[in-house]
C-alpha cells in the first residue's frame, strides 16, 4: 500500500479524483502535509471528514517510529534510530551549527535510502550489516519530516544509511517533492545525493533538470585499496568515475565533492595525498576529509589530528581545495550504522539482522 508522501501531487489529484472528489481538495491536503507538516488527517480541518477518512485508509502517512534518540554534548546534532512498519531499522541524524559561529541558522538532515546497504564498505557499520530493502519516497520524506516538525530545515544529504544511486527512482522522487515550489520548497542546490560511484547514475543524475549536488565517495587514491576497502568498488573502477564526474561537471557546471575517509595507516600517508591529488588534477572539485568513527572493525582506526592536517596540506599545496570535516555527534555514534549496530535492537526487531 503506498503512502500519502509516496504520491507526486498530480497522482494525489487523480487519486482524489476517483473518489468523486474535486482535484483542489488534493492541493488543501498536499498544503497540510508540507507547508503544515501534519501528522495525520485528522488536522486537515478544510478537507471533508468523509474524504479524509478514504483517504487515511487508502494512503496512510507513513508508519516509522522513533524508538531511540541520542543528543550530542552541545545539543547541536541528533541521531534517531527509526522502525520502519515491517520492522527493519534506519538512522536519521539532525545536524545543527553553532548560531555563535553560523548567522545562517544551518540545519542539514541526513537520510537513509535504504534499510542496510549491499556496498559492503569494510569501515561502515552499515556495510558490516548487509543489506535488506529499498525504502520508498515516502519513507524518505518521512524522515525529513519527522525532523522539520520541530526544526527549519536548510539542507538535506542523502549520506546515510544505504547507496543512494542503488535506489535512484524512489530518491528522485522525494527529492521532487522536497523541491517542489507547493510542497517543502527547497532550493536544489540545498540537496546533495552521495554515491560511491555507480556510473551509469552519476551520468543520469547529470541530464536531470534539477540541479541537486553530487558527492563520490572514493576513500582511496589507487584501484587496489578501493578494492580492499570497498569490495563491489571493481564494478565501476576509478577512472571511469572520475570520467563521469568530469562529464558532470561539463554538463552541469557544478562541482563534485570527493568524500574520504582517513583511517591510519590505511590511506593517509603524504604519499597517497600525493596520489590524489594527481588523480583529481584538472577536476572542478572539493575534497572532504573524514576522519574515520571508529565501528565493530577492530582494524581500522582514526588518524592522529596531524595525520589528518597533513594529508590536507598535501592536497592544498597541489591546487585541490580541501577541508576536513567538523566533526559532530562522534559521542552519540554519528556515524552511518553506528547506532543501530550498537543498540542491540536489530536483534530484537528482526530476528534475521
Amino acid at each position: 500500500m503506498p503512502y500519502l508522501y509516496d504520491l507526486s501531487l498530480r497522482e494525489l489529484e487523480s487519486h482524489v479524483q476517483t473518489l468523486a472528489a474535486p482535484s483542489y481538495r488534493a492541493r488543501q491536503v498536499w498544503e497540510w502535509a508540507y507547508r503544515h507538516l501534519a501528522p495525520s488527517y485528522d488536522e486537515m480541518q478544510n478537507v471533508p471528514a468523509s474524504l479524509r477518512a478514504r483517504l487515511a485508509q487508502d494512503l496512510p502517512f507513513p508508519a516509522l517510529t522513533v524508538v531511540h534518540e541520542l543528543v550530542s554534548d552541545d545539543a547541536l546534532t541528533r541521531k534517531r534510530l527509526i522502525r520502519l512498519h515491517d520492522g527493519k531499522l534506519i538512522e536519521g541524524v539532525l545536524m545543527r551549527y553553532d548560531p555563535r559561529s553560523d548567522s545562517r541558522g544551518r540545519a542539514t538532515v541526513c537520510v537513509s535510502s535504504q534499510a542496510g546497504c549491499a556496498i559492503g564498505c569494510v569501515f561502515c557499520a552499515t556495510g558490516q550489516g548487509g543489506f535488506e530493502r529499498n525504502l520508498s519516497a515516502g519513507e524518505i520524506l518521512a524522515q525529513i519530516i519527522g525532523f522539520a516538525r520541530e526544526q527549519p530545515l536548510t539542507n538535506v544529504v542523502f549520506m546515510g544509511m544505504g547507496e543512494p544511486m542503488a535506489n535512484y527512482r524512489e530518491v528522485w522522487r522525494a527529492i521532487e517533492t522536497l523541491n517542489a515550489p507547493e510542497g517543502i520548497g527547497m532550493a536544489a542546490r540545498h540537496i546533495t545525493i552521495s554515491t560511491v560511484g555507480l556510473v551509469p547514475s552519476i551520468n543520469k543524475l547529470a541530464g536531470e533538470s534539477l540541479q541537486v549536488g553530487l558527492a563520490v565517495s572514493l576513500h582511496a587514491p589507487d584501484e587496489a585499496l578501493r578494492e580492499r576497502l570497498i569490495p563491489t568498488a571493481h564494478r565501476f573502477p576509478l577512472p571511469d568515475i572520475i570520467d563521469a564526474c568530469r562529464a558532470y561537471i561539463a554538463k552541469t557546471g557544478r562541482r563534485v565533492t570527493f568524500e574520504y575517509c582517513l583511517m591510519d595507516g590505511v590511506n593517509d600517508s603524504t604519499e597517497q595525498a600525493r596520489a590524489l591529488a594527481a588523480l583529481l588534477a584538472g577536476v572542478l572539485c572539493h575534497v572532504n576529509l573524514i576522519p574515520v568513527n571508529p565501528t565493530a572493525n577492530s582494524g581500522i582506526h582514526r588518524p592522529a589530528r596531524s595525520r589528518s592536517i597533513a594529508f590536507q596540506r598535501e592536497l592544498v599545496a597541489r591546487g585541490i581545495p580541501c577541508t576536513v570535516r567538523v566533526e559532530k555527534g562522534v559521542e552519540i555514534s554519528a556515524a552511518c550504522g553506528q547506532l543501530r549496530s550498537e543498540t542491540g535492537m536489530v536483534a530484537v526487531i528482526d530476528a534475521r539482522s
